[in-house]
């Protein structure tokens, strides 16, 4: 057996990242990746969980937890196992949990091929509820704005796919996505 071959079955680790926290609509994807096998799950937090009551209770923490026990039952982990998550408050329960089952948790500023698939994820989400995808193909720091124009054209159909649960949303963005439709 090659050094490389032993090293492989020997290192398991997974890295969790997640998608769609910053962005005005929608849940969050939260997607993992095993290696050395390089499988991968994606699962979604729905809106819902940021919208009221379950914003203010913070259910999108336990949903993220939730997500990650269905993870380590997936790709059936072992106690050899090390994990890398995202350092984004909604995977802070997760990296909780995973610590108090003893693994091994570090948290990361995740890139590469683990980033781009959760961001495809979440992207691919907004295209099936209706976003233009050539819309979301530029830059996501520009993202919020390009959403909320979407949502403003049709806000009194759209607002349902938004996290009202926001301060912001409530006391900013509704007043003024619901402006643009009366332009």
């Amino acid at each position: 057996m090659g050094l490389n071959a032993f090293l492989s079955e020997k290192f398991k680790e997974i890295i969790i990242d997640d998608a769609g926290w910053g962005d005005l609509i929608l849940g969050v994807v939260i997607g993992a990746l095993k290696f050395p096998s390089h499988r991968y799950m994606e699962r979604r937090i729905p809106v819902s969980s940021f919208q009221s009551p379950n914003f203010e209770s913070r259910k999108y923490l336990t949903d993220a937890v939730k997500i990650v026990e269905e993870v380590v039952e997936a790709m059936r982990v072992g106690e050899e196992t090390r994990f890398k998550i995202c350092s984004g408050y909604v995977l802070s329960g997760a990296h909780r949990y995973l610590r108090d089952r003893g693994f091994h948790v570090e948290k990361v500023e995740v890139t590469g091929e683990l980033q781009r698939r959760v961001e495809y994820g979440y992207i691919k989400w907004c295209t099936e509820v209706g976003v233009p995808a050539e819309m979301l193909s530029q830059d996501r720091r520009k993202r919020f704005r390009i959403l909320l124009n979407w949502v403003g054209e049709k806000p009194e159909i759209r607002e349902s796919l938004v996290k009202t649960g926001w301060k912001s949303w409530r006391e900013k963005w509704r007043e003024i996505a619901f402006k643009m439709a009366r332009k």
